[in-house]
């Protein structure tokens, strides 16, 4: 847990370095919050550093106006206190405007509409993922203007590139880690409206009370993936799923799960969380409304990471297809709608592999310039490039990653690991886990969904030894092959092995 996190107050103006002529001051420049995001390898939370944002006070109640009459997918899930996690394929879906979804949130008994079939101390709500461009697309002043990333060192980088969350309390995202790049996610400052549960409408504010908004994020490293037990089933493009109900784990099914170390953190009103890439993360609602916004940042390791995928895509696709090519639904996250033949997903392939080639060709030529203009010798060109090569460069260097470690203070927290420092159960986090019953491995007994969820990471503990009886008990499904096969170790080995067998024909 970071130090000073957990419950903290907004920040006020008084807390904010005062310049000469009394206006406040940003603690970082653009250029300086960049070098932060590059060097640091574990999660940070920036303060003070989007006072002046005009998205500093949306509200859903402001949102609702500005999209006065839009349909918005809601992803509607069943609170309880489960072990299984409630993946994207096992909820239902609403299209209703933000007012109905307030109206809904108040908790009257007689609510209509799109969340009739939704009982509210049953329910929560999660209009997630939705893009800036396509959800202000004929408001384009409000993402270009309101959502200044441009701050943290990324020039032109605004609302178009941005995402927005509103979920109502004890929305949550499933366990997981992207693909590609680095994370910056803002919480928005204002406090929102809670409205009494009785005799108030969604926007009578004189009988409702003001609160802030906060979400828990639950974060575990890149390193602790094997205790993770990663899954692509469902699966969605740059998305590597746990099987793990981190707030209220199976520890019989996966005892690894006690290996991992877990930092936790509430984000509140103001704050800014960078997520470092391959972070694991389970994001929360704690408040009745909550709104948020991030935008991922490219990295040069994303070049060989979309090769990663682009194997990943085919190999799912081609398994499950064939398995059940009618209900591709069962398995594909709702968000994927591309088509997943196996001629479609040889052109992802090829693209991303020829991507990742003609990236290689502009960061040598830009190299050799910067040789030629330094007066150096050019190094002789290898026959076979390097797997290192193939990782990409370090970002920085090691001094430039202590530098941005000395940098931590009032206004760059660090994200440390909670108080359990591993993982297991949460006390007191029942009422806000989610439950679903069944699962991919519903059918087969615990001792054998850990044997099969190893993957390609070499989990320490010993099997069972079992019988000639158990052996024919034992059943190996097309889920439990792709758990091996696009492992995030061995996705990784196949693209590197992929890239040096071309890298001659290329080089």
């Amino acid at each position: 847990m970071a130090a000073g996190c957990e419950g903290i107050a907004p920040p006020t103006l008084g807390e904010r370095t005062v310049g000469e002529e009394g206006e406040p001051v940003k603690p970082f420049t653009p250029e300086k919050a960049k070098e932060i995001i590059m060097s640091l390898q574990q999660p940070a939370i920036f303060c003070n550093m989007v006072f002046d944002w005009p998205s500093r006070h949306w509200t859903a109640k402001h949102l609702s106006k500005v999209l006065e009459g839009k349909q918005i997918r809601f992803r509607m899930g069943l609170r309880g206190t489960g072990t299984v996690p409630q993946y994207e394929t096992e909820c239902s879906y609403v299209d209703a405007t933000l007012e109905e979804f307030l109206t809904w949130n108040c908790d009257q008994s007689s609510i209509s509409g799109p969340f009739k079939d939704y009982e509210h101390s049953k329910f929560w709500a999660y209009a997630d993922y939705k893009y800036f461009v396509t959800l202000f697309e004929d408001k384009t002043d409000v993402f270009q203007q309101e959502v200044v990333w441009s701050d943290f060192g990324f020039p032109g980088r605004n609302g178009q590139e941005s995402t927005l969350w509103i979920g109502s309390f004890g929305a949550h995202t499933p366990c997981h880690l992207d693909s590609y790049g680095c994370n910056l996610v803002f919480q928005r400052t204002e406090k929102f409206v809670e409205t009494q549960r009785l005799h108030c409408g969604p926007l009578d504010v004189d009988r409702c009370q003001e609160a802030w908004i906060r979400k828990r994020w639950h974060l575990f490293p890149p390193e602790d993936t094997p205790f993770l037990y990663p899954t692509r089933i469902p699966y969605e493009e740059s998305s590597v799923f746990s099987k793990i109900n981190v707030v209220n784990p199976d520890l019989k099914c996966f005892p690894q799960f006690q290996k991992a170390r877990r930092h936790m953190v509430t984000l509140s009103p103001g704050q800014v969380l960078f997520v470092p890439r391959h972070w694991w993360h389970y994001v929360e609602s704690l408040d009745p409304v909550t709104v948020s916004i991030n935008s991922w940042i490219e990295l040069e390791e994303d070049h060989l990471a979309r090769v990663e995928e682009a194997i990943t895509r085919m190999l799912v696709c081609t398994l499950k297809t064939a398995e059940d090519p009618h209900h591709p639904r069962t398995w594909l996250n709702p968000t994927e709608v591309e088509e997943t033949s196996h001629e479609v997903n040889s052109c992802y392939l090829n693209s991303a592999v020829c991507a990742f080639f003609d990236h290689c060709e502009k960061a040598k030529a830009v190299e050799l310039q910067v040789l030629s203009a330094n007066g150096a010798e050019p190094r002789v060109q290898e026959e076979h490039m390097e797997v290192e090569q193939a990782q990409g460069p370090s970002l920085t260097s090691r001094a430039e990653k202590q530098e941005a470690v000395s940098l931590f203070g009032p206004d760059l927290i660090p994200v440390t690991p909670a108080s359990e420092e591993r993982g297991g159960a949460l006390e007191g986090d029942s009422e806000e886990s989610v439950s679903s019953n069944g699962g991919h491995f519903a059918e087969l007994p615990c001792a054998r969904r850990q044997q099969t969820s190893k993957g390609a990471s070499a989990l320490t503990e010993p099997l069972a030894p079992r019988g000639p009886m158990a052996h024919s008990r034992v059943f190996v499904s097309t889920d439990d092959l792709l758990d091996c096969l696009v492992n995030p170790q061995v996705t990784r080995m196949v693209a590197q092995l992929l890239i040096q067998g071309k890298s001659c024909d290329t080089f």
